[in-house]
């Protein structure tokens, strides 16, 4: 049965009108991207499907052209407004959070860290640059690595920040093994970059690891 023959109820696009958005049920918030299904499925029966195969939106949408693609009923078209969808979501977040002082909205910015770096399959060390009132001025992404490191170089982290004028800055950077433990190299780096930013009258506010769903905060452990 389409879903145009369904209860008016029990339609996705109804629902979400009548109650919300949150009220959807996975299947149901993909479906009304997806649209259509193909012959033999509704967009919902399509969507369950893939929530199945995929083990979860996650997989769906971390998911690379190709794999996505793969499945039947999708194709490029599709892939490319979800991707559209999620980027959307992660610059709705990073713009609530140029709307306050950084640190007093510590679990949104770990919210956006984990939607925009825990699945990078490389690692990569970031910059967010804050003014004197601690309100994000930008957030720039410095160096690329492989799966189990990047090479950081303290006269770039310099730069960058000084040609932001920043007045602070938060550390950031990915462990693509899912582990967010630091380091012995994280801990060395941090300290290195400290003591230069010191010099130019820049605080280290944090510096934070993004590991799959979790965030380590060096300040939240002590080791700053």
């Amino acid at each position: 049965m389409a879903i145009r023959d369904w209860p008016e109820a029990e339609r996705p696009r109804e629902k979400l009108l009548n109650q919300g958005a949150v009220a959807l049920s996975d299947a149901e918030l993909l479906a009304i991207f997806l649209r259509t299904g193909h012959q033999g499925k509704s967009a919902v029966e399509l969507a369950r499907g893939l929530v199945l195969h995929f083990k979860g939106l996650r997989g769906l949408l971390e998911s690379n052209c190709k794999t996505f693609c793969g499945m039947h009923g999708l194709g490029v078209a599709k892939f490319c407004m979800l991707q559209a969808a999620l980027e959307m979501s992660r610059r709705h977040m990073y713009e609530g959070l140029q709307a306050a002082p950084l640190l007093s909205t510590v679990s949104e910015l770990k919210r956006y860290l984990r939607a925009k770096m825990r699945h990078l399959q490389h690692e990569v060390f970031a910059c967010i640059h804050l003014d004197c009132h601690h309100h994000m001025l930008h957030f720039e992404e410095l160096f690329r690595g492989t799966v189990d490191g990047a090479s950081v170089y303290p006269r770039e982290v310099l730069k960058s920040a000084l040609a932001h004028n920043a007045a602070a800055v938060i550390l950031v950077h990915n462990h693509p093994s899912g582990h967010a433990e630091p380091s012995q190299a994280d801990h060395r780096i941090t300290k290195s970059l400290k003591q230069a930013l010191k010099l130019v009258d820049i605080d280290v506010l944090d510096h934070l690891i993004v590991a799959d769903d979790q965030v380590l905060s060096f300040v939240e452990k002590g080791f700053i």
